[in-house]
């Protein structure tokens, strides 16, 4: 999730020199705070509104309904304001992407991760303290201000401070801490659901400690040379890049760097070069996995796993129990993704996934149709476990396909005059969907109720299709030859790649051939 950056490569057969110095494993924790910090603010808020003293403070009329046997099982939670409490941080984070993508590239780095520690410890004070729902939502969008600032610059700033050998890993491990940071919430939210009558106040609260290691750590960290250079500091950039690589011997990659910045500024237009024609195919499978990843509908699962578990009939604490579990499943599956995407390739998994979700949300539905009607929900433990097993089954397969490859196949497809613009899009696409997805699945659940994994499976069937179809594969293929190696040998993407120089010799050099399909 870039904010107007780029990293640089040595050429075929060379490697600069680097070790990893104590910068390089500082870089480590940064991606840990960054990533626990979002990962704990997505999980946190499922469990929080599963707690009836939570309820009672400031939803006292779903937690009537939640109380009332002769309310639909399935409409318990259905509240506009509710819905909002956890949706507000995506907006917000929407918001602020665009200011980070600024401070990002204008700042650097460090500061921007600076801005979004403040944003996020002010945000859990608000939370912790609040005593009305307008403090509580005030919370919430401040803390989407953090998102918004942490996910534009924590990524690359591991990108670029890290040495090209694991520079990959180091990014995987970002988002693999999102979902530690889930996971973190859940027990935590497992935990404080028996303390009474503040535990949500201490589930809000200890999101600080993330927020707080994320702040120290931007004062303390140097900013990377890429940005610095950038910014014209080029004595200081070489200095910071001695420094980091541990060798005085950084000519090599100095000079790409210096090249790299050159190339990107002189990209005056960035947004108007990702609608030129030759640029569509990345363009369009950037924004289609974006929205395809929301519809699989792993948020709602995240977002509300102890509600959603609440609905078919667990009690308050097997309901945070199966949320967690849930939890740790999603951190090792997405292990399985760091190991096998260099290996299988990204279509492999993402098919396998594709047919590991559709089977386990359709036997959901079958079972949820079945069982738990309104007014009935007693699923009985044979059939409670099968619903966790599955659902478990769901979380694995998103977390070593669409969880993560939903990010890693635009940022590797995008050349580099549109890299940044593209990831900008790319995040932007992402956050409106998670807050549409987020406002909105209380309220389909009420409407569709067993039906909404029929809907999202449905969604599943089509992306499976999409793939299969349409998103070559990008395994071991150097980004600067993509051109060449993918999108010119797909049987559909490589209608638009006609050479443009072709068509300026023959006089349509004006630009206005790249809106057309």
């Amino acid at each position: 999730m870039t904010g107007g950056g780029f990293s640089v490569s040595a050429p075929p057969g060379v490697e600069f020199e680097a070790k990893i110095t104590p910068i390089v494993i500082i870089s480590c924790i940064m991606a840990a705070t960054g990533g626990l910090m979002f990962g704990y603010d997505v999980g946190i808020s499922g469990g929080v509104t599963s707690m009836d003293d939570f309820l009672g403070e400031f939803f006292p009329s779903v937690l009537r309904r939640k109380q009332r046997d002769k309310e639909s099982n399935y409409c318990k939670y259905d509240d506009q304001g509710l819905q909002l409490f956890t949706s507000s941080l995506y907006l917000a984070g929407l918001t602020a992407t665009f200011f980070a993508s600024y401070t990002t590239r204008r700042l650097g780095r460090r500061l921007t991760m600076l801005i979004a520690g403040v944003f996020f410890i002010v945000g859990v004070i608000f939370n912790g303290a609040a005593q009305n729902l307008a403090m509580l939502i005030v919370g919430r969008i401040l803390l989407g201000c953090g998102v918004g600032f942490a996910n534009q610059a924590v990524p690359l700033f591991l990108s670029e401070i890290a040495p090209t050998r694991i520079r990959g890993g180091l990014n995987i491990l970002f988002q693999l801490n999102v979902t530690i940071g889930i996971l973190f919430a859940n027990l935590v939210n497992y935990g404080t659901s028996k303390i009474h009558p503040w535990g949500w106040r201490l589930s809000l609260s200890l999101a600080g400690i993330p927020a707080g290691l994320l702040t120290l750590g931007a004062l303390f960290v140097t900013d990377t040379p890429n940005s610095l250079i950038e910014r014209g500091h080029l004595d200081e950039g070489k200095a910071v890049l001695k420094r980091i690589r541990g060798t005085d011997n950084v000519e090599p990659e100095f000079n790409e760097i210096v090249e790299a910045s050159r190339i990107a500024q002189e990209v005056k237009h960035p947004f108007r070069n990702l609608l030129q024609r030759r640029n569509r195919p990345q363009l369009v499978i950037a924004v289609l996995l974006q929205i395809f990843q929301q519809f699989t509908g792993i948020n709602a699962i995240m977002f509300y796993a102890p509600v959603l578990f609440n609905t078919l009939g667990f009690k308050n604490d097997a309901s945070l129990y199966s949320a967690v579990i849930t939890g740790a499943v999603n951190v090792l599956s997405t292990l399985v993704s760091v190991y096998s995407v260099d290996k299988v390739g990204r279509r492999v998994l993402l098919l396998e996934a594709g047919v590991q979700m559709f089977f386990s949300q359709v036997v959901v539905a079958i079972v949820l149709g079945i069982k738990v009607t309104d007014k009935s929900d007693n699923l009985g433990s044979g059939w409670a476990i099968l619903v966790v097993v599955m659902i478990c089954t769901y979380v694995a397969a998103f977390a070593w396909s669409w969880g993560p490859l939903g990010w890693l196949i635009p940022s590797e497809t995008f050349p580099l005059e549109t890299r940044s613009a593209g990831q900008s899009v790319t995040v932007c696409v992402n956050l409106v969907f998670t807050f549409l997805i987020a406002q909105a699945f209380l309220s389909m659940l009420c409407h569709l109720k067993f039906a909404i994994f029929i809907f999202f499976s449905a969604w599943v069937l089509v992306m499976s299709i999409f793939v299969l179809f349409f998103l070559p594969e990008t395994k071991n293929v150097p980004i600067e030859e993509m051109t060449e190696k993918v999108w010119k040998q797909h049987w559909f993407w490589k209608r638009f790649m006609d050479d443009d120089h072709h068509r300026i010799a023959n006089g349509n050099g004006n630009g206005k051939h790249d809106a057309s399909v």
